[in-house]
């Protein structure tokens, strides 16, 4: 009684929101408003009782007590000893003690208001003799334990009848489980003594024959009383585990980091009255804004709609939905026939996608919450004084509806989406237009800033000039537009870079001393809006905890919510996690964070007044974020992190996706190893912050070109070695003198290359947020799932794409697609992709150690051979395959047949004008050498393509036909040979539809050719020391030449076509790429002939989706496979 008192009287600050309140008023204030405005099927579970009522204990949540009951019952049945020793047990775990008191607390409660007269002498008597026994320490003599299972089922069904609404079949029905109950309890329950006792008493005796027992029924309509027997029935019937409580893992997962970050260091809030004002700003062009019906239902080729995705992936959300709209187990048809309906489905599926929709949802929580505290604010601050109840003061009922609290949020906060072409889409009823209309109209605090554009007639009607307006709208009542701000612009403003020119245009319509920047990726969560105010306190920089100046931007955490289903999704979002969790922590202790993304909060003030929050050059700002990151630095500025808030954030879930993404980043870093601001922070900075802004911004870039070159390196002198002969002296040299020094430094491993470095963060990360044991788990099970092989295939992405920025600049913006992918991409479209990056690189490296093995020298033979060179091979096979091997249904044997077909179709296929890329080889290769432009790129391409000489000036000597003939003629005989090979590829590709005078001719000039190359080289062989191995070894040396000429060929375009030898350049390009395609494309061929390897590609590929108990195999198959049964 005493600790219960104290609990509800001891007043306490509870510094994280800002209000002096009662224990019980600040639990009630959490579970009733955060955990209820997102959960539903579980609320009661995990709503934190008031305690406002007049049990003699504390209530905790059922979610802590749930399957205690049972757990007691067990105990009680099989117990042996004495009345302490039973409780002992019970009390040894803390819930169950407190499950079994308010099981018992509630039911004498609950009974003795339900009944009257005599049924209340009954209860009255029966928890006296009770509690006496209890006193005495008797009970296990008063009662019959074998029998509380008895009793608590009958005690079940009298609750579960009650929690309903009162009606005459109910009321018979809890009468006659009064009566079910009564018999239990004193004839089965109570002990003989007792039992004799009830029996022989004359007041129930004459009630019971006369059928007066139990008849009146005071059903309860109190609703503490309500609350009460709620709380009992799930006590007496919920069996989940509290680990499982909720069910869903993202309401679990959110749960878990709230709770967590209460116990962080989290500055006091201020009332919402005094806290500072701030803006949310979403930059948006032309994505996704609300799926249509018609988007939701269209399937692709393989039979998946959107709607037939997210039903299999989120079950028990789509479950809860159905619920939550009073439908069953609806069909597409179903939502057509009801406008309200389809509306919410579209809502329901755009909040699982990437889209504007999710994102202005997620920001306009940041209202809600300010309105719901400061209407608990007033409630609170004037609660006891005006008369109200704990319970009533605390009541959140009709908080958005509250004139002040939305008057108080409206003056604080304001959310400003820039979308730049809104009025061009408007002007073409673009669907975009409409949904985002439909968006200011559902969200009454949201504002749209965009351009308009007008043309003018002059007086005299003969010129067209055109004016340019930055306008801002919001919704009226009656949902138009309803123009805010107009403000004519001085011409044009996009000069540079499409997105920082978006937010350019909009920052003056923000508000505020703050703005938090926003991508239309992003999501937000009632619970994490509920820190904002703290967040915003950061700016004070109480007590200096940032240093000696204020924050001017603060860092917010990132949760990337794509990575739930695919492991190449779950890859990108823990390397994501690590790096703006771990990565983003230490950077700001070290002074060297800047701005990586767009969740952080910006002092507005001071940006505004200093160049903007966004740089907008063309080319140089393509990756625009860091720059404000880098402008707020050089000027004195503080930027902090902070880990007690996050936001959600969308990520790239395809491996096409992933690599587009990778790519623009690291042109990006490209452009910024070329920019001033780059040169003036190293100017500017001490040694050691220098080296940590190098090693965590382009120096990472850096690092991981140097890391592939370095295999390069190693490659191209082992093979020179080999080919010089001096691998054998070196190493028996270095065994006459025993230096092994040199020996070692030649045999060193680059296991770096195969990319684990690069996952030392992410293990990292796991460790510090999972525990030792979790994360050697999860690396496992990773490596499982092939994450070497794409973090290997990422670092090829990133090197080509920095490389060739650093080499021929214009980098650009890459537009990735943020749309559901579990599809199968062909297998053309993944050559067009990766073939110049990867594919080109990797034959490269692979030809080299072909060249190693056949030419050098290892004191330990074939397996000295595998170990030296096994990283590199690995290398080889990730950059090869990998597209393919996570490219769902990769290797199902149909799959393969339709891309094949599809890649002869696009490689046979013409060029044109206005033939793209996608559709035809030649424009494809035509697009591929729009980067080199300048004088100096070309220069640069000339001598690194001349190192495939190398391989035909060193294996011509090798070749036995020579007999060590060292002299240049060799060399000059193999380019004749060279020579009549091109011509003869030449004749051979003539076809008759280029020959139309002598079709016939050139067939048989061809077959006579193809017959005298085979005699000649059978004859070579016969009757002169050449062998078959010098036959292959020729074709390699000859391969890599070809492929040098091709690259001088394409480096000086101009110059070749004034020769008139254009033509037959891409001819042999086309032939390389064939080839190129059938040595990636046979092994998958041969693996498709096996239906396992296409399950085992599932299993691993899916990984996520099959923990988690999802019929992913129904997503890939598609409903084909349902429309034909």
């Amino acid at each position: 009684m005493n600790q219960k008192l104290q609990l509800r009287r001891m007043p306490q600050y509870f510094p994280h929101f800002g209000m002096k309140l009662s224990r019980a008023c600040v639990k009630r204030t959490i579970s009733a408003t955060v955990l209820g405005e997102f959960l539903s099927r579980e609320m009661d579970l995990l709503m934190m009782p008031s305690n406002c009522g007049n049990l003699m204990l504390v209530q905790w949540p059922l979610f802590l007590l749930t399957s205690k009951i049972m757990l007691a019952n067990d105990y009680a049945s099989d117990c042996k000893d004495s009345q302490y020793e039973l409780w002992d047990r019970i009390s040894k775990d803390e819930y169950m003690a407190y499950a079994v008191k308010e099981c018992y607390y509630s039911t004498e409660k609950i009974l003795h208001s339900l009944v009257d007269a005599e049924g209340q002498h009954w209860v009255v008597r029966l928890f006296r003799d009770l509690n006496d026994s209890i006193a005495q320490g008797s009970l296990l003599v008063t009662i019959n334990l074998k029998k509380l299972q008895l009793v608590q089922s009958r005690l079940t069904g009298l609750t579960g009848l009650l929690i309903r609404d009162e009606t005459a079949g109910r009321a018979a029905g809890v009468t006659k489980a009064l009566l079910e109950l009564y018999e239990v309890v004193t004839h089965e329950f109570l002990s003989q003594n007792l039992r004799e006792q009830f029996d022989t008493w004359q007041l129930l005796l004459r009630a019971r024959n006369d059928g007066r027992l139990f008849s009146k029924i005071l059903w309860p309509k109190d609703p503490e009383m309500k609350e009460q027997l709620k709380r009992l029935h799930l006590l007496l019937t919920v069996k989940d585990s509290a680990t499982n409580i909720p069910k869903n893992l993202e309401a679990r997962r959110r749960l878990q980091f709230f709770t967590n970050s209460l116990f962080m260091d989290i500055p006091q809030a201020k009332p919402v009255s005094e806290m500072i004002p701030f803006s949310v700003f979403t930059p948006y062009y032309s994505e996704t804004v609300l799926y249509s019906m018609s988007e939701l239902c269209v399937e692709n080729e393989d039979g998946i709609s959107i709607l037939f995705y997210l039903q299999k992936i989120y079950p028990d959300e789509w479950a809860n939905f159905l619920e939550r709209i009073g439908c069953g187990e609806s069909s597409e048809d179903d939502f057509k026939e009801s406008p309200s309906d389809t509306m919410e489905l579209r809502f329901w599926v755009s909040y699982r996608g990437q889209t504007l929709a999710r994102t202005v949802r997620g920001m306009m929580y940041y209202r809600r919450a300010l309105m719901l505290q400061s209407y608990l604010e007033r409630r609170c601050l004037g609660g006891i004084e005006d008369g109200n109840s704990a319970a009533e003061y605390i009541d959140t009922q009709g908080y958005e509806l509250s004139p002040d609290a939305r008057a108080q949020a409206d003056i604080k906060f304001t959310y400003v989406v820039s979308c730049q072409i809104y009025g061009l889409q408007k002007q073409t009823k673009k669907q975009e237009a409409a949904d985002i209309a439909l968006l200011l109209q559902r969200n009454e605090a949201l504002r749209v800033a965009f351009i308009h554009e007008e043309e003018i007639i002059s007086r005299d009607g003969k010129a067209t000039t055109r004016e340019y307006y930055s306008k801002l709208v919001k919704a009226d009542v009656h949902g138009k537009d309803q123009e805010i701000y107009c403000i004519k612009l001085p011409g044009n403003p996009k000069l540079g870079e499409g997105k920082p020119e978006n937010q350019n245009h909009a920052i003056i319509f923000t508000r505020g001393d703050a703005v938090q920047t926003i991508d239309m990726n992003q999501d937000n969560y009632l619970e994490e809006a509920m820190k904002m105010r703290n967040l915003l306190e950061e700016f004070h920089n109480a007590h200096g905890k940032h240093g000696i100046r204020k924050p001017t931007i603060l860092g917010v955490r990132e949760h990337v919510f794509t990575g739930s289903v695919s492991s190449l999704a779950s890859f990108m979002s823990k390397q994501e996690t690590s790096f703006v969790t771990l990565g983003q922590r230490v950077l700001a202790y070290l002074k060297v964070r800047m701005h990586y993304g767009h969740p952080d909060v910006f002092d507005r003030i001071f940006h505004i007044t200093r160049g903007g929050i966004s740089k907008a050059s063309r080319v140089i700002n393509i990756s625009e974020d860091i720059y404000a990151g880098f402008n707020s630095t050089l000027r004195q500025g503080n930027i902090t992190h902070h880990e007690y808030i996050q936001v959600g954030k969308g990520r790239d879930v395809g491996l096409n996706q992933i690599a587009l993404f990778e790519g623009k980043v690291a042109g990006g870093n490209g452009e910024q190893v070329l920019s001033r601001d780059v040169y003036r922070l190293g100017q500017l900075f001490d040694f050691f912050r220098m080296l940590t802004f190098f090693f965590t911004t382009v120096g990472y870039y850096v690092c991981t070109m140097m890391t592939v070159l370095t295999v390069y390196i190693f490659l191209y002198g082992r093979v020179y070695l080999a080919l010089s002969g001096l691998d054998y002296s070196i190493s028996r040299q270095a065994r006459f003198l025993g230096n092994t020094a040199l020996d070692a430094a030649l045999n060193a491993q680059f296991l770096v290359q195969i990319g684990i470095f690069t996952a030392v963060p992410m293990i990292m990360g796991f460790i510090l947020e999972l525990g030792l044991m979790k994360a050697v788990f999860s690396f496992i099970t990773m490596q499982l799932q092939f994450c070497s092989v794409f973090f290997t295939f990422s670092l090829g992405t990133r090197t080509h794409y920095f490389g060739r920025t650093i080499l021929h600049g214009g980098a650009k913006y890459r537009a990735t697609g943020r749309g559901f992918v579990v599809r199968h991409i062909k297998f053309a479209e993944n050559y067009r992709l990766y073939s110049r990056s990867h594919f080109v690189k990797a034959l490269e490296v692979a030809l080299l150690l072909i060249v190693y093995i056949a030419y050098g020298y290892t004191k330990g033979g074939s397996s000295s051979f595998i170990l030296i060179t096994i990283s590199s091979w690995f290398l080889v096979m990730s950059w090869l395959f990998a597209p393919y091997i996570f490219n769902p249904s990769g290797f199902e044997w149909q799959k393969t047949v339709e891309d094949f077909d599809d890649w002869t179709n696009w490689l046979l296929y013409k060029g044109g004008v206005g033939v793209k890329g996608d559709n035809s080889w030649e424009s494809w290769w035509d697009e591929e050498q729009a980067h080199i432009q300048t004088f100096r790129g070309r220069i640069l391409e000339t001598i690194l393509s001349l190192r495939f000489l190398m391989f035909q000036y060193g294996i011509v000597y090798k070749l036995k036909i020579t007999d060590h003939n060292t002299s240049l003629a060799v060399y000059g005989f193999s380019w004749i040979v060279l020579f009549v090979m091109v011509l003869l590829f030449k004749l051979f590709t003539a076809t008759p539809r280029k020959s139309t005078a002598l079709p016939t001719f050139v067939r048989f000039l061809q077959g006579v050719l193809a017959i005298g190359i085979i005699a000649g080289i059978a004859l070579l062989i016969v009757l002169t020391s050449f062998t078959v191995a010098d036959l292959f070894a020729s074709a390699l040396a000859f391969i890599a030449t070809g492929w040098c000429v091709l690259c001088l060929a394409v480096t000086w375009k101009r110059v070749v076509k004034v020769l008139g030898l254009w033509d037959s350049v891409r001819e042999i390009a086309r032939m390389y790429d064939a080839g190129m395609g059938a040595i990636i494309f046979v092994p998958i061929v041969v693996f498709s002939w096996f239906p396992f390897v296409s399950t085992f590609q599932s299993r691993f590929l899916f990984n996520q989706a099959f923990s988690r108990g999802l019929e992913i195999s129904l997503i890939l198959a598609g409903n084909k496979a349902n429309q034909q049964i």
